[in-house]
């Protein structure tokens, strides 16, 4: 067991750099593809431009502070979306009986599911979420200390491992419904949608369900909430967003069984 993770991430890598290689032979179409798929991510910060155009705090935020939760959320999920974002197409092979395929090579059903078709032009999200975060750090004034450094740099990788969990549950969901893709979405862009904005605004119902139900607040909000030094809502610790990385243990540990068993409830179509 143990010499499969450690060669799970290797066996990956191959498995992109053959999509990556077919990309990049048409280099100007892949330019134009990030550069298509930045901009059209540019235009969710756009609105956030305009909103605060018109007033001075959002929730309880400054300008700097939203754009620094809407960097942090969009990073994590474009992270995610790179990585893992295929697996959201499983249903698809599942319909197809394409998924057959993946049973009897020699590589784990996970990380082909996860490598197929693995579009590079999904850098543009990530590329306009770090230029986002880099305007929202010159923007705010932050009590830098070991503990909020390192919380930062960390809430990135375990927010992208949360949102990389819900699409591997989502696409362990389709063994079950084969055509279930939107649902997951509601969760994972859906979720990202949600946390680019301060929870505050969000009736208390809301913020209790994406805290201990779908931990969305995990990804990004309660951890900038740490590091901006702000009170956590529901009356809940101010370090609560140190247990980010307890989060996205559980996420990856739940998402592990979720497709174990949607693999041991899959029967081939027969095509």
């Amino acid at each position: 067991m143990v010499e499969r993770v450690l060669r799970a991430p290797a066996q990956y890598w191959l498995l992109i750099v053959m999509w990556i290689r077919s990309v990049l032979a048409y280099p100007a179409s892949f330019v134009l593809m990030l550069v298509g798929s930045t901009l059209v991510n540019l235009t969710d910060f756009v609105a956030v431009l305009i909103m605060f155009s018109h007033i001075t705090a959002f929730g309880g935020f400054t300008f700097g502070e939203m754009a620094l939760l809407y960097a942090t959320s969009s990073l994590a999920l474009g992270l995610a979306d790179l990585i893992t974002g295929s697996v959201e197409r499983v249903g698809e092979r599942i319909r197809t009986g394409a998924f057959d395929a993946y049973l009897i090579r020699p590589v784990p059903a996970f990380l082909q599911a996860a490598a197929d078709g693995f579009a590079l032009r999904r850098l543009g999200r990530p590329l306009q979420a770090g230029t986002v975060l880099v305007i929202a750090l010159s923007k705010v004034d932050i009590d830098w200390t070991v503990a909020r450094g390192i919380m930062f740099v960390v809430s990135v990788v375990t927010g992208a491992i949360i949102f990389g969990s819900l699409f591997v549950l989502g696409a362990a969901f389709q063994f079950v419904s084969i055509d279930s893709a939107e649902l997951a979405n509601s969760a994972t862009y859906g979720g990202q949608a949600l946390t680019q904005f301060p929870l505050t605004i969000f009736g208390k119902e809301i913020v209790r369900a994406v805290t201990f139900v779908v931990p969305l607040a995990f990804v990004n909000y309660y951890p900038v909430l740490f590091v901006l030094g702000k009170p956590a809502p529901l009356g809940l610790p101010s370090w609560i967003g140190l247990l980010s990385p307890l989060v996205a243990a559980a996420m990856v540990g739940l998402a592990s069984l979720g497709w174990r068993a949607g693999l041991r409830r899959y029967r081939s179509t027969g095509s």
